[in-house]
């Protein structure tokens, strides 16, 4: 399982010392550029999943482009 944790500067490391303890966790540093790219894919695939569910309206791809 993979997780993306926000944690403050003034405490990451020390969290990230426990972590690094524990032999069956791995752990990765992450940009902040790309911990944003991460949650906006996110936020996009649950949304394409609430428009597949008929619970939120899309637009239509046409419509999109047109506005571009």
């Amino acid at each position: 399982m993979k997780v993306l944790l926000d944690i403050k500067d003034s405490k990451a490391e020390s969290l990230l010392e426990v972590l690094k303890s524990l032999p069956y966790v791995k752990t990765t540093k992450v940009s902040d550029e790309k911990a944003k790219f991460i949650k906006q894919i996110k936020t996009a695939v649950k949304q394409v999943n609430l428009i597949k569910a008929g619970k939120m309206k899309g637009i239509p791809a046409k419509q999109l482009l047109d506005e571009l």
